[in-house]
């Protein structure tokens, strides 16, 4: 039973990655397998249910399996790399579009987030990354305007960080990271093109300079299918 439903899956990845069944088609039916393969129903499920949770298939109640784009993009977890970083390290072609720049003062909950005082303001940026013409992320970002004291339209489409380092000459150090897998919000909904999923991954970080200064909060919102994140960890003696 284990051989015939890693076969057929085998098959299906393979018919994926040459092309067969190509990106946002649909699968042939659970009964066409089961005929074609000779195999039952149980096996057929047993390698759907592979197919999605190693990323190559959604599937939807009533409608079945569809095929994802399994060119996943590699999002480093350990590195601290900004976005614009990333996107020239992998050659994609993107688009940032600023939905959200005020500054402002924080309610209770960012504040503590970002140890600030009473009379501490807050640039919020929110942008959406844009990626081969599918909005797919939306990255929501808190700086202290002690240390960021100001932000363009201009400077946020481009790198906030390289404006950071290079303009303000601060030099940015470490940050600590929380990856949760989430629900869709109604503002992920509204802002993202996100199809059919009702979950996202979201990576959310306290960011600080060399010195130690916590100096940004920032929430990453990831449609799933289309990042992967990595990490190399080596045992320690």
């Amino acid at each position: 039973m284990n051989s015939k439903y890693l076969s057929l899956y085998g098959d299906i990845v393979s018919k994926i990655e040459e092309g067969t069944f190509p990106t946002n088609s649909k699968l042939p039916s659970e009964s066409s397998f089961m005929e074609e393969y000779d195999i039952s129903r149980d096996t057929v499920r047993k390698s759907l249910q592979l197919l999605e949770q190693n990323g190559y298939i959604h599937k939807i109640k009533g409608k079945g399996s569809f095929v994802l784009d399994f060119s996943k993009f590699n999002f480093p977890v350990a590195g601290l790399i900004s976005y614009k970083e990333m996107v020239e390290k992998l050659n994609l072609h993107s688009k940032t579009i600023i939905h959200k720049l005020e500054l402002e003062t924080p309610d209770s909950n960012m504040a503590k987030l970002l140890d600030l005082t009473d009379d501490g303001k807050v640039w919020r940026v929110f942008r959406i990354r844009q990626i081969n013409g599918k909005k797919i992320i939306l990255d929501k970002d808190y700086f202290k305007s002690e240390f960021v004291s100001n932000l363009t339209k201009e400077i946020c489409e481009d790198s906030i960080y390289g404006y950071i380092e290079k303009e303000l000459g601060l030099q940015i150090g470490f940050s600590n990271k929380e990856i949760t897998v989430e629900p869709c919000s109604e503002e992920d909904k509204q802002l993202l093109d996100i199809e059919d999923f009702d979950m996202v991954a979201v990576v959310k970080s306290t960011v600080h300079l060399i010195d130690g200064s916590l100096f940004q909060y920032s929430e990453s919102r990831h449609r799933p299918d289309k990042f992967k994140f990595t990490d190399f960890a080596r045992r320690t003696w």
